[in-house]
């Protein structure tokens, strides 16, 4: 195994990584941004107020997407495994 094949495997795990993880901090960043619009514009500064919109939006994006996640990570799996018997 040499220094170019470990580079495409840590490559291809990060890429993986940021695919599957973007879809939920893409909806907590927004809904966080949406929290603090509302805070500054009503001036209520309750720093719980913006856990709980957002713990909500991160369950609900898991249970819309965790069968997508799943399988993008069980194919990921399959190739690596697959290519075991190369290296």
């Amino acid at each position: 195994m040499d220094i170019g094949q470990i580079t495409n495997l840590m490559r291809a795990g990060i890429m993986q990584v940021l695919i599957l993880i973007a879809p939920v901090l893409g909806a907590a960043l927004l809904v966080g941004l949406i929290v603090a619009i509302f805070q500054a514009t009503t001036s209520i500064q309750e720093q719980t107020l913006t856990f709980l919109p957002k713990m909500l939006t991160i369950l609900a994006v898991l249970a819309l997407l965790g069968g997508w996640m799943f399988a993008e990570l069980r194919d990921y799996t399959i190739t690596l495994f697959r290519s075991i018997s190369r290296m």
